[in-house]
This record gives structure tokens, sequence and C-alpha cells, in this order.
């Protein structure tokens, strides 16, 4: 088998790793209640800072989202912006870690920011004001993706050689 065939093998068996890491992190959530909603703590979440590492990871962020957002019960349009979002976010982390690892958690945290207030207001009529959707789903993100998301990149840099911000 060539040897660009391999990798790219390899990219796809990847993208479908973290495909499926982000379904089952996003189901344990569910069963919290804290993957839809006002107030959302989606542990899957933590793996949007791979793309810093693989770019197998913007595919298997995208799908591993559209999945989960599928399984969840989610209204079409959060499916498919929801989806989109998240792909937004891992291309946009994919090049601002290039500058500097501390940064792959910003594009997530402010994406979904922006996206996903509108969605509870407009698709689900979520009672609550835009200003505390914003808030709340800032302080998720921020939490998973930051604060737990920020030291699991400096861990994976640290540890595992192959992986490079800089690939």
């Amino acid at each position: 088998m060539k040897e660009t065939n391999r990798s790219a093998i390899k990219r796809i068996c990847e993208a479908a790793l973290i495909a499926a890491l982000y379904v089952l992190l996003t189901l344990l959530s569910s069963t919290m209640g804290l993957a839809i909603g006002p107030i959302q703590f989606r542990l899957s979440e933590l793996l949007t800072i791979l793309p810093a590492f693989t770019s197998s990871a913007i595919p298997g962020l995208f799908v591993g989202c559209l999945l989960s957002n599928l399984l969840c019960g989610a209204e079409i349009l959060d499916i498919i912006f929801g989806s989109l979002a998240t792909l937004l976010a891992a291309f946009l982390t994919r090049l601002v870690a290039r500058r500097a690892l501390w940064l792959a958690s910003v594009p997530p945290v402010l994406v979904n920011t922006a996206v996903v207030p509108f969605l509870l207001a407009y698709v689900y009529g979520a009672e609550g004001t835009l200003p505390y959707f914003f808030l709340t789903i800032f302080l998720g993100e921020f939490a998973v993706a930051s604060v737990l998301g920020t030291p699991l990149a400096y861990l994976l840099r640290r540890t595992l050689p192959r992986f490079s911000p800089r690939e």
C-alpha cells in the first residue's frame, strides 16, 4: 500500500476516533442534563483543543457534534448551525494554535458563545434572555474548553512527542 494511502487511512481513523469520543462524552453530559439547554457543560468540548495537534480533529469534531446533536434530540437548526459552529471553531483553533498553544481554546469559546444563545432563544424558545444565554454558554464553554482543555493541551504536548502544534 502506498504511503499516501496509509496516511489517508490514518487520518480517517483519527477523525473517527475523535468523533466517537466526542459523542461518548456528550452522551455522558446528556445523562446529567448538560448537553443541550441554557446551562451546558459538554465534557466533549474538552476535545476542541485537538485541532492544535492534528488536522484530523477538524472533521472529527464536526462529525462528533453532528452525531451528538442527533442522538441528544436537538432541533434541526441546532443540528445544522451547532455543528457548523463546531466546524468553524475547529478550523480557527487549527490556525490560532500555531501562534501559541494557549490560544487553542479561544475559538470554541467565542464561536459557541456567538451562536448557541441564538439557537436557545429562537429555535428552542428557552426561558431566559439573550444576555443570560450568552453568559451561561460562555461560562460552560470556558470551563470545559479553557479551564480543562488548556492543561490537557500542554499535557499532550509534553507527554506525546509526536504531537506538535506546528505539524
